[in-house]
């Protein structure tokens, strides 16, 4: 079976993002409408019985549009949230740098957390405690499970799938908005990587 990751449509990059309750952009919905399009007419190749999604507002609204087209229900999974950048959540990035100055994600030590958040190896374990059991879950299921989550947790997949060695200072895979990335779970191996030219994204 597969498991079908789509990292949410666009949001505002003048806000900090991690845990913040910001909405998609206008463009952000049009991505989303039509992953979900794309998705319904070649559903005969995706197969999605189960559509799994981050619970804030970015992701479930993606995830929204794809349950429409496919008239499936949405469940919500707290656990693949992106980092939690606690204080930072959707802090604009002018005022962000003025009051953390020089905070980033990439310049955290692995064991320090954000201010009321988590530290980088608190949120990959977090994923790969996620993954490990989801991934045992579906594998009994045999169905197809769509993924909408972000690309901070898609990378942290992506590197266990090809044991290489994760840190918040290392080189990251490109995750587009709404790209689509198909994991095989008999051969271990994701089959299709950022799908993203039908959506224009990212241009």
């Amino acid at each position: 079976m597969n498991m079908i990751f789509v990292r949410h449509g666009k949001d505002d990059d003048r806000y900090r993002g991690g845990w913040s309750h910001m909405d998609l952009t206008e463009e952000g919905m049009e991505q989303a409408k039509k992953l979900a399009k794309h998705l319904r007419e070649n559903n005969a190749i995706y197969q999605i019985s189960q559509i799994v999604s981050s619970d804030l507002p970015r992701t479930m609204t993606t995830a929204s549009f794809v349950s429409a087209e496919l008239g499936l229900p949405v469940v919500e999974e707290p656990q693949i949230r992106e980092t939690n950048n606690g204080d930072l959540a959707g802090m604009l990035n002018e005022e962000a740098l003025i009051r953390y100055p020089g905070l980033f994600f990439s310049s955290l030590r692995m064991d320090e957390a954000y201010p009321n958040g988590e530290s980088p190896l608190d949120f990959y374990l977090r994923i790969k405690a996620w993954f490990v059991r989801f991934l045992s879950e579906c594998k009994t299921l045999d169905r197809n499970v769509l993924v909408v989550t972000h690309s901070g947790v898609i990378n942290v997949i992506y590197h266990i799938v090809k044991n290489i060695e994760w840190s918040n200072k290392g080189k990251s895979f490109k995750i587009s908005n709404c790209g689509i990335h198909v994991f095989n779970t008999d051969t271990m191996c994701f089959e299709v990587e950022n799908k993203v030219d039908f959506l224009s994204c990212d241009k």
